[in-house]
């Protein structure tokens, strides 16, 4: 059992990190792998809509969304991190979201994905918001905690002070944990849900 958990901010040892760094140490806790990927220092351009990925099954801008494609395959689960810019995700993970979910084609049903986000003040549900909606498309498990998903700070040491943030991570950790548990064990028992995949709706009827 793995996961995978992506670091969206620029700043490698800041905020997101050492929130992202609470839930290693549980799930390591639990005997779930864990792989940290820092990718908020990456120049990643958005998704240009050319298809190219139907064809042949990868983004056409090769790098590091391809290889993270290759990695999520295998994950039974993913976790993004994000600082909070004008109540949204930063513009470098959102282009990586959008290709990596688009671009990539194995079925993503029952993984397990978790949005967290660092904000100073404000703006943080918002963002959390627009993380899960790539997990609600893909026919994934959300995972919640005890609180919303954030920690609060402007540096590393703000995140240190704010107790209930850390705990809310620890929290977060442990119910990632057991999910991906209890699907394993769903799935030798009674297998996968069989997704209907035969409508594609565009409303060319006017409606």
């Amino acid at each position: 059992m793995k996961v995978l958990l992506l670091n969206g901010s620029p700043k490698k040892d800041g905020c997101t990190k050492r929130a992202l760094e609470e839930i290693i140490t549980i799930l390591n806790k639990e005997d779930i792998e864990t792989e940290l990927i820092d990718v908020g220092n990456h120049d990643i351009r958005g998704c240009i809509a050319c298809h190219h990925c139907k064809k042949d099954n990868k983004c056409v801008f090769n790098d590091i969304v391809n290889e993270l494609a290759i990695k999520f395959e295998k994950a039974d689960g993913i976790i993004i991190g994000s600082p909070v810019y004008y109540a949204s995700i930063n513009g470098t993970i959102k282009s990586l979201l959008d290709r990596l979910f688009y671009s990539s084609h194995f079925s993503k049903s029952m993984k397990v994905g978790a949005a967290i986000v660092s904000s100073r003040r404000a703006g943080s549900t918002s963002a959390i918001d627009q993380i899960n909606k790539y997990f609600t498309i893909s026919n994934m498990i959300v995972a919640s905690s005890s609180y919303w998903n954030e920690v609060h700070g402007s540096n590393k040491i703000d995140v240190e002070k704010d107790l209930e943030g850390l705990q809310t991570m620890r929290n977060l950790a442990k119910n990632i944990a057991f999910i991906i548990k209890s699907i394993n064990l769903g799935k030798e028992k009674y297998g996968l849900p069989q997704i209907e995949k035969d409508y594609h709706t565009n409303f060319s009827d006017g409606l």
